[in-house]
Order: C-alpha cells, then sequence, then structure tokens
C-alpha cells in the first residue's frame, strides 16, 4: 500500500517550526509509514521569520494570518505560538476540523486548558500535544522495564527536566520570562509535559502535591537598551504522592531553567523492591538497570542502540539524538492518526496536558500555603496574579 500524502502546515515559524521542516526532510529514514507528509504552508506574523522557509520548496504559502490554513488547504497543523495564544488559535482550528498537533502546555491556565479539551472532544479533529524526550530508545526500554513490573514494588520515581540558559542573566528577556504570555505556572508550562508524560502513561496520577518554586532573576535586558520585568517561576520542583495498589510512592517532578551543570538535560530514575532503572539525555546512548541477584544489588549499563518505538533504516549500533526524537514524536503522530499505531507509544493526549495544568495549579497552590495539598482532578481555575504567592525570590 502506498502512503498516504498528507499536506502539513505550521503556525509559528520559530526554531520548532524549522525543526518540524527537517523531521519532514528526513522522512525517508522511518522503515515504513501510512504517510507522505509534505510541509506546504508556513504562518507567522513575523514577516522575517517566514523568510527561512522559502527554501523548502515543498512550501506554497506563506501567511501571517493563520486563519488562511483552516480552509481545507493542509490536513495537519503544527501550532508553536507563545501559551497566551493556544485557546484561541486551538479552538479555532478544532472547529475548522482540521487535525494537529499543538505545543505543550495546551493553554495559559487551566481553564484555557479545560476549554480546549471541550472544543476538541466536540470536533472531528485528531490531536495531540508535544513531547519529545520519552521517544529516546532509552526511555522507551526503561518504560518496557517498567510496565512489566520488573521494578516490584515502586519506592520512589524522580522526572527531571533541566535547562542552564537562563544562567546568563544578561540574556534578553522573551515571552517564555514574562507571565502575562507564558502564564503563572512559568516553567512548569514550558518544560512541564515532558516530566509528566511518562508517569502519567505509566498511571501514575498524584493525589497531592508539595512545591518549591523559585524567580530567581526579576529583571531581564528589553533587547533595546532598557530592562523589562522578568517575573515567571524559573525553576519548579514538585515533590508528590501517587496512589497505588501495591503502597503509594513518591513521585518529584523537577522543571528548571537555571540548572548550573546541565545544558538540556532530560533524565529519570525509578526504583523499586526488585529492580530500577536510570536514563539522562546527558548520556543518550546507554540506560541503566538495577536488578537483585543472589541479594545481591547489581546496577549494570544497557547501550540502548538507535531503535525507539518506530522503526528506522538507522543501524541499531548508531547514535540517537533530539533530531531523531522529533521524527519519532511525528512518526507516532501519524501512525496514530492513521490508526496505525499498534502498542507503540503514542503522543502526549489533550487529556494528559490537562491533568498536568491540574497538577501545577496545586503547584501553585501549594507554594501560597507553604503546604501540601490534595489534587483537585476537575479543576478549571483562571489564574490571578494572587496564585504565585508564596514563590522564593518574591517580597
Amino acid at each position: 500500500m502506498s502512503a498516504q500524502p498528507v499536506k502539513v502546515g505550521v503556525i509559528g515559524a520559530g526554531l520548532m517550526g524549522k525543526e518540524l521542516a527537517g523531521a519532514l526532510g528526513r522522512w525517508s529514514a522511518l522503515q515504513s509509514s501510512p504517510v507522505d507528509p509534505q510541509l506546504t504552508a508556513v504562518c507567522d506574523v513575523n514577516a522575517s521569520a517566514l523568510d527561512w522557509f522559502r527554501r523548502v520548496s515543498s512550501v506554497q504559502t506563506l501567511t501571517p494570518d493563520y486563519r488562511k490554513l483552516l480552509d481545507g488547504s493542509v490536513d495537519v497543523l503544527y501550532v508553536a505560538v507563545p501559551h497566551h495564544l493556544h485557546e484561541q488559535v486551538y479552538l479555532d482550528i478544532a472547529a475548522a476540523g482540521v487535525d494537529f498537533l499543538g505545543e505543550k502546555p495546551f493553554g495559559i491556565d487551566p481553564g484555557a486548558s479545560g476549554a480546549i479539551s471541550d472544543g476538541i472532544a466536540a470536533s472531528t479533529s485528531f490531536v495531540r500535544c508535544s513531547s519529545e524526550m520519552p521517544f529516546y530508545p532509552g526511555v522507551q526500554q526503561a518504560i518496557s522495564f517498567l510496565q512489566q513490573g520488573r521494578a516490584g514494588r515502586i519506592i520512589e520515581a524522580n522526572f527531571s527536566f533541566l535547562h542552564s540558559s537562563d544562567l546568563n542573566i544578561d540574556k534578553p528577556i522573551n515571552w517564555k520570562r514574562q507571565t502575562q504570555f507564558c502564564g503563572q505556572i512559568g516553567v512548569m508550562g514550558d518544560l512541564g509535559m515532558h516530566v509528566t508524560h511518562v508517569p502519567l502513561r505509566l498511571g501514575w496520577q498524584p493525589s497531592e502535591v508539595f512545591a518549591q518554586l523559585q524567580e530567581l532573576v526579576p529583571t531581564r535586558p528589553d533587547g533595546k537598551g532598557g530592562t523589562a520585568l522578568c517575573d515567571t517561576i524559573e525553576n519548579a520542583t514538585l515533590s508528590t504522592r501517587v496512589p497505588s495498589a501495591a503502597g503509594d510512592f513518591p513521585l518529584t517532578l523537577e522543571t528548571k531553567r537555571i540548572a548550573p551543570g546541565e545544558m538540556n538535560t532530560w533524565r529519570m530514575r525509578v526504583v523499586g523492591m526488585d529492580g530500577g532503572v536510570e536514563f539522562s539525555t546527558r548520556y543518550p546512548q546507554s540506560f541503566k538497570v538495577m536488578t537483585i541477584r543472589d541479594g545481591q544489588q547489581v546496577w549494570e549499563e544497557r547501550m540502548a542502540g538507535s531503535q525507539s518505538a518506530q522503526p528506522t533504516i538507522t543501524g541499531g549500533i548508531f547514535e540517537f539524538g533530539f533530531t531523531d526524537a522529533l521524527l519519532q514524536m511525528w512518526a507516532a503522530y501519524f501512525a496514530e492518526r492513521a490508526g496505525e499505531l499498534g502498542d507503540a507509544f503514542g503522543c502526549a493526549t489533550p487529556a494528559e496536558a490537562l491533568a498536568s495544568h491540574q497538577l501545577f495549579d496545586a503547584a501553585l497552590l501549594a507554594s501560597q500555603s507553604r503546604q501540601s495539598v490534595p489534587l483537585a482532578p476537575g479543576s478549571r481555575r483562571r489564574h490571578t496574579a494572587d496564585d504565585v504567592a508564596g514563590v522564593i525570590g518574591r517580597g
């Protein structure tokens, strides 16, 4: 069966829009795919941002108005716009019945995310949320280890996404550093889906959370010779409790823009009574497994290889990187859209995005009260400036 042609459009011609163009250019690296996607349209309000895409021969439309891509001229949209625009843009796309993969966090707060979820449920659109890191082969093999129950009763788990670029206090401000654009949840909105995707997929839904939220850089250069208010949470450490039939366990989630010594590190560590797993993108070619042998605790390093959820032509001994993870995410999206994902790992869902928002909402409340608070699964609160009281570094 020949692959079905799919016309793809991008709304938001920034870094990740370019990465998508690169991923589609490498589509033949997949062993097989039910689709043959081609980037045909790009939208951005900044005309200069569109210029890069003129080099992509398949692109036919360059426009500042995303509504021009909702007329049926494209089959799938990738949406990478600031968080405060998610609600309106995502709802417009869903109302038009166009399939899309949207950037996290699916809205600026639980109210926006809930509205998006309702709009998607009422539409015919197939929708998923961006989250690439779990597609690393080492992560996939660690997930398999846990799903098979080989760790036994879980004792504790940790998932982290750590940046260091904001360590440079002279770095000019952008929208991700201003709450009016990225929301009161700050770094949790930008990086949080990356650390909740795997736990939620494993069925680990926290029941309560204690949060340590930090604002570390109050102002930044505005790029025009002055300064601007940098009023977002840069670092967040969430200590949660996960109910389990075998016994509750602590799950720690870290999202940090200022993590000295790190560049762009995603990592996980889970240990149980019978074993454990550990993986970090800092050492992407391997993952660690702990087992009990003859009464001894044995940690061993295993080579992860190049193969992830969607098989590729790449030799198994070759190395895997971020661009490969991005290709895997998109391959999973299109496979699931075509009904051919099977048992393979899939992209984050709108329901998982909403569950993440409700966790981050509880983190704000926990920071405000300086104590652990229960999660409210049905929360659809609209956030206000009062929700960030208690953040470390603020008066």
